[in-house]
């Protein structure tokens, strides 16, 4: 029979989780910089039924990707990862080896990441499970100093494809559909890359400091959880510039459009405001084209900034220009 936090107590139940992982507990998140660098900080809360369906979501993967989903804003910008701090709302639904599937997967991330120190608290939820996570980096002096003012032409490169967590999300929706009608499980194994684009993103933990031993200094990078758009449109907003990406030129998972036919879903749409991409999209100064190219062959070209008076565009493959659009945003934004 499973124990239960009744029965384990707080904190007993918080010293297994540390026994389990290769962490401490630790006093606080706040630390010194011992090189004068830029402490940098990133927060999000997850919410089962709004960001997750457990129905469908492995624990030790959802742990995983809430890592992942801070960990991507420290390196837009630029940062290390330092300490990691963590509250989980555990409603009465959920036993304790659960909870320990849930922490494996963030202390997996946490490690794969390069976090120093993970601090993890226990809450108790009335409304189902939530990830709370704050996470602390540090940029180096001298590579914030090195990050120069963004210039038309510098390009736009994204760390893989888009759309494809979105689309994924739609393969585990429409299985969950079926399961509850027909009461078999779905074959997915053709989605199989889809589905676990969404289910446990990929981020390369080296990027940062693959950055700093090529010498190249984005002067923006944004974290692309929102769709393209949205990234896009912030990026617009805080350089000052315009921007062009090509629709020829935006990766995508190989069944996406094979997938978008049967869901009656453009993959496109769902690269520019599908969310849950967990991409880095940088900024790289012109000059250092060849050079991004050869030490950086997973990142894909899709675009370039330009003149204010451009505006936030996608160029179709015929030349045509429309102006970008994104949740949350009106024309008063831009």
């Amino acid at each position: 029979m499973a124990e239960s936090f009744s029965e384990i107590g707080k904190v007993e139940a918080i010293d297994q989780l540390y026994r389990l992982s290769a962490y401490s507990p630790v006093a606080g998140l706040s630390y010194t910089s011992s090189k004068g660098g830029k402490v940098s900080t990133a927060a999000r809360m997850y919410l089962e039924g709004i960001d997750f369906n457990l129905v469908y979501f492995p624990l030790k993967h959802l742990g995983y990707k809430c890592v992942v989903g801070v960990v991507g804003e420290l390196y837009a910008a630029l940062a290390h990862p330092k300490l990691l701090n963590v509250v989980l709302g555990v409603s009465a639904k959920l036993d304790f080896p659960q909870v320990k599937e849930l922490w494996m997967g963030i202390t997996v991330a946490a490690k794969e990441h390069g976090f120093e120190a993970v601090n993890l608290d226990l809450q108790p939820s009335g409304n189902g499970l939530y990830v709370s996570l704050a996470a602390t980096g540090e940029c180096p002096l001298l590579t914030d100093k090195r990050r120069l003012a963004a210039k038309s032409k510098d390009l736009l490169c994204i760390s893989g494809s888009l759309g494809a967590a979105y689309l994924g999300l739609q393969v585990l929706e429409k299985g969950l559909e079926e399961f509850q009608k027909q009461g078999t499980q779905p074959d997915m194994t053709q989605y199989k890359m889809l589905v676990g684009s969404y289910l446990r993103p990929e981020l390369d933990a080296s990027t940062v400091q693959r950055l700093e031993d090529a010498e190249i200094y984005p002067p923006y990078a944004y974290f692309v959880t929102r769709g393209l758009s949205d990234a896009l449109k912030r990026l617009s907003r805080e350089s000052g510039l315009g921007a062009k990406v090509y629709a020829e030129k935006i990766p995508f998972e190989g069944n996406s459009f094979q997938l978008g036919k049967q869901l009656d879903l453009d993959p496109l749409s769902a690269a520019m405001n599908g969310g849950d991409d967990n991409r880095l999209l940088l900024v790289v100064p012109i000059l250092h084209l060849e050079k991004f190219r050869r030490e950086f062959p997973g990142f894909d070209v899709i675009g370039h900034l330009a003149q204010p008076e451009v505006g936030t565009v996608l160029v179709t493959p015929e030349g045509v220009e429309f102006p970008v659009k994104a949740q949350g945003w009106t024309d008063n934004n831009d």
